[in-house]
């Protein structure tokens, strides 16, 4: 049988009613989800990701890791590479979120005097559950988004012998999750406002030939001002050309479409059911299909019909109904994409132009007074205290590794980046 892996590339949240997920679920009658819960440990913790992969060669992966592979080999950046990259660089000041391979933190470059989240990875947990290949696509997407305004930015990136690192855009706005869970639900006008800013990024990764698989709450930032933020890439899938479809079982319990719990062929649509389970929380408070029985949820996204309250307008119903097709073939968006999302008449008031130009007053302001407000995030994280270790080059050897010259292992091989000078961030 194909091995699961676990994957927490992002900080770790826990739905505050999802406590009971971690106990065994009850058998569902349904032939299909009882195949999907024979993939998946019902004991694992309920809101993470979970992907099926073939198992690789972990042996020679971590003979890589114990430094038995060259691990000198000089990567060409071109000029504009950064010579002297390095955590001593960095003034580490808060840590601002966690998972299972490192932490994220707010840190200072000393030089530049920039504030950044650095994403600070151990290459031996990421190793140990054979999820480099999820690391590298997260790199490489990271590279594709620096022009899109709803999308986090990548500044650059970099490693030591023990450790990759990715300095990023700082969003210091909340979570979405984090205002729904003090909020309950938002009035339609703001949901809408957001569902259009995360539909103007999806359309640009698929635009890109780029799923996204992995849209939720936990993943949508607000920046300062309000205007959303996408982040998390490790679950993308590339070079999804047209009409391609992919079948790697991965996602979110909750917002998984039919077709992935099917085990289907699925393809772009997938990013379009996901959105219409966010606007549906949005509006409602929890995901359309939600049960604390995962069985049960699963049961409900196969079969259950969507049943939708009169507190959102007609034109609301109507793209909920549209998103939420169990059939992807009758999804919206499955004929002409983005496009036809734009063309709903839910965003008939939206002028797509100047929403990407963020001409758009956000409704909600989350007032930060500066970069070290760190009221919208979790204070679990905020009050837990920067480790020494990530200021360190660490690994069996004291040589630092700069993001120009040496690359740590082959495993890694290409990690470290440093921006074009006309792509860089200001």
């Amino acid at each position: 049988m194909k091995n699961v892996f676990v994957k927490i590339l992002g900080t770790e949240k826990k739905r505050a009613s999802q406590s009971k997920l971690n106990s065994p679920p009850r058998l569902s009658q349904s032939p299909d989800v009882r195949l999907f819960l024979s993939l998946d440990n019902p004991r694992n913790v309920p809101t993470v990701s979970v992907d099926v992969v073939e198992p690789e060669r972990e042996d020679e992966d971590q003979d890589a890791m114990n430094g038995n592979k060259d691990d000198d080999n000089p990567v060409n950046l071109g000029p504009s590479e950064k010579t002297s990259v390095k955590p001593k660089d960095f003034e580490f000041l808060r840590v601002i979120g966690k998972g299972s391979f490192g932490k994220v933190l707010l840190a200072k470059h000393k030089a530049e005097g920039k504030i950044y989240a650095v994403k600070v990875l151990q290459k031996q947990a990421i190793m140990r559950r054979n999820e480099a290949k999820h690391i590298m696509a997260e790199r490489n997407v990271l590279l594709k988004n620096v022009k899109h305004p709803f999308l986090v930015g990548l500044h650059y990136s970099f490693q030591t012998p023990d450790k990759l690192y990715f300095v990023l855009d700082y969003v210091n706005g909340g979570e979405l999750f984090f205002h729904l869970q003090r909020e309950r639900y938002f009035a339609e006008h703001r949901a809408k406002f957001y569902a259009a800013e995360m539909a103007s990024a999806l359309g640009y990764l698929h635009s890109l030939n780029i799923i996204y698989r992995d849209l939720k709450p936990e993943n949508i930032l607000l920046d300062s001002t309000g205007h959303i933020v996408l982040t998390d890439f490790g679950l993308c899938k590339e070079g999804i050309v047209g009409q391609g479809t992919t079948s790697t079982f991965c996602g979110t319990p909750e917002y998984l479409a039919p077709e992935v719990l099917r085990k289907k062929p699925y393809d772009k649509t997938v990013d379009w059911w996901c959105l219409g389970a966010v606007l549906y929380e949005m509006l409602y408070g929890l995901p359309p299909f939600y049960s604390r029985d995962t069985a049960e949820m699963y049961d409900n996204i196969l079969f259950k019909p969507l049943r939708l309250r009169t507190n959102v307008t007609a034109a609301g119903r109507t793209i909920l109904e549209g998103l939420l097709q169990k059939e992807k073939e009758n999804r919206l968006g499955a004929k002409k994409d983005f496009l036809e999302i734009q063309n709903n008449e839910f965003f008939s008031d939206i002028d797509w132009q100047d929403l990407y130009d963020k001409k758009i007053t956000p409704p909600y302001n989350p007032n930060v007074s500066g970069h070290l407000d760190l009221k919208h995030f979790d204070p679990e994280f905020v009050r837990e205290p920067v480790p020494a270790s990530v200021g360190r080059s660490g690994g069996q050897s004291s040589k630092l590794v700069s993001a120009s010259v040496m690359e740590a292992d082959g495993v890694f091989e290409g990690f470290s980046y440093a921006p074009p000078s006309e792509d860089a961030f200001g």
